[in-house]
């Protein structure tokens, strides 16, 4: 199933805790009460401890009282939206992840909230079970980081570094020439290493667009960033492509 806005039949089961594994505290910030009451009790029955907040002002509030482990927000709340909300707490230098819920399908408006900070966005509607998916994944790459790489200003893997306030790349001290597609592209994917992402995946989060008839879209974009840091796809640095699967960042990344 997916999860909406609108009412949906009754989401598949979760995924269980592992066993003797301490517990991760989710804050899941929505407007909508039937959202929190439903998703909640999914995250929970997830593996995790699960807080409610119905806007940004109230999950401030709860981020200074107590301790959360990832937040979980909608972007279009009253009071204060998630995008204000990442703000605020990245201008308190406070790297607690952030995940997005997003029904804005711009591409524009995914690259504005990784630049505010936020670690990662799922378009609306959404399977809960990649919600919980997603939640692991940040938190196995947030977790004992000073600033996590999404949230970092400047990505840098070996001489190949992505400055993200300019947009620019430069390897071995030469700027390259990327479309701002191609720039987004290898920005999700050095910031999410060692992650298998299908092109799929990487469509609705980046595109924002129907991939059912769009799936060469990422396979050009990953060509053009090969060709410009001049990465050979049958033994890459960079950019690992898994037969039938999709793409991942094998080279190390550091913020």
């Amino acid at each position: 199933m997916t999860w909406s806005a609108s009412p949906a039949p009754a989401a598949s089961p979760a995924p269980t805790a592992q066993a003797g594994a301490p517990a991760a505290t989710v804050l899941l910030v929505d407007d909508e009460a039937p959202i929190r009451r439903s998703l909640g009790p999914y995250l929970e029955r997830s593996g995790y401890r699960v807080m409610l907040a119905s806007d940004g002002a109230e999950a401030l509030e709860l981020l200074g009282a107590y301790e959360i482990d990832i937040v979980v927000s909608d972007v279009l709340m009253p009071r204060m939206d998630g995008r204000e909300l990442v703000r605020r707490v990245r201008s308190g230098g406070e790297w607690t992840p952030i995940i997005l819920l997003t029904q804005v399908d711009a591409s524009y408006e995914r690259v504005s909230a990784l630049d505010d900070g936020a670690d990662d966005y799922l378009s609306k509607p959404f399977d809960p079970a990649e919600l919980a998916s997603r939640i692991r994944a940040v938190l196995r790459r947030t977790q004992g980081a000073s600033a996590p790489l999404s949230s970092a200003p400047r990505l840098t893997a070996g001489n190949l570094v992505l400055d993200r306030a300019s947009r620019r790349v430069v390897l071995g001290g030469r700027e390259l020439a990327l479309t701002p597609k191609a720039t987004m592209l290898l920005d999700y994917l050095m910031s999410h290493p060692g992650e298998l992402h299908t092109r799929e995946a990487l469509l609705a989060s980046l595109w924002g667009i129907d991939f059912a008839t769009s799936t060469r879209a990422v396979d050009h974009r990953i060509r053009e960033i090969r060709q410009a840091l001049g990465d050979d796809a049958a033994n890459p640095t960079y950019i690992e492509t898994v037969p039938s699967v999709g793409y991942r960042f094998r080279a190390g990344v550091r913020a």
